[in-house]
């Protein structure tokens, strides 16, 4: 008994001293990891939920691609400015050669006569309807990554001499995904309505948009006020197409040896 009695104080003592020590340690380590966090995520939240919609976080998206964009733009002016004064006979004809091709990858900026057209969802009152009908297929009342492809290659098929989605120039190896309410260029998100705009002739590129099978059925939903998707298309005298500003490599797998 006497044994017992001896010991629980030794016991007690221990447990106060191991509260006294992990107490601090956590506390510690907690704010070690809020430093962590608040490091990561450079003043923003980490939550996902920050963002109460797609259109918010297309936005930020875009702005942060747009100050990349910028600073790319003064790397860009600076290399051009170091490769000018290389005073070298090959990198002269090389630099030759990027020149007569730029135009043709869409490096350069080009403007002239065109067509617009704009297409956008279905208005908010006519898409209740739907759903609560639920006679009409709701895809139909969205404006798919299909429709902006169709589009397009019926302008290129029209003669297009150079062509932007959302301001954006659209060259060769240009991806057009949709992601929920937001169409996917360059891997930057940019949402509805979508415009693209084509330089060339107006006339041939509208009876090229007009005679697409694949433009006709979104067209048709487009007068169907059931549907009403939106679409306009319009001439224009002047059309603005900025030079491709992205990535120029290509990726793709390779097989295993």
């Amino acid at each position: 008994m006497t044994d017992e009695h001896s010991g629980a104080p030794e016991d007690g003592s221990r447990r106060r001293g191991a509260w006294r020590i992990g107490t601090p340690l956590v506390a510690l380590l907690s704010g070690a990891l809020f430093a962590v966090s608040y490091d990561n995520s450079e003043g923003t939240d980490l939550r996902p939920g920050r963002y109460a919609d797609l259109a918010s976080l297309a936005q930020a998206e875009r702005d942060q691609y747009d100050e990349l964009t910028a600073e790319l733009a003064e790397l860009d002016a600076e290399v051009a400015e170091l490769t000018g004064s290389v005073d070298d006979q090959s990198v002269r004809r090389l630099q030759r050669e990027i020149d007569r091709i730029n135009g043709h990858a869409g490096l350069e900026p080009v403007s002239g006569p065109g067509v617009t057209v704009t297409l956008s969802d279905a208005p908010e009152d006519v898409a209740d309807k739907v759903l609560d009908q639920d006679e009409i297929d709701p895809n139909r009342l969205i404006v798919h990554q299909q429709d902006l492809q169709s589009v397009v290659n019926a302008m290129w098929q029209g003669g297009a001499e150079a062509m932007t989605l959302q301001g954006q120039r659209i060259v060769s190896t240009t991806g057009i995904k949709c992601e929920g309410n937001a169409v996917l260029i360059q891997g930057v998100p940019y949402p509805q309505p979508y415009v693209v705009e084509a330089i060339g002739n107006p006339a041939a590129i509208q009876t090229a948009i007009e005679s697409d099978e694949d433009v006709a059925d979104y067209r048709s939903d487009a007068a169907n006020p059931n549907i009403a998707v939106g679409w306009s298309l319009e001439t224009e005298d002047q059309i603005e197409a900025p030079a491709y500003d992205g990535l120029l490599d290509l990726g793709y797998a390779e097989p295993l040896r």
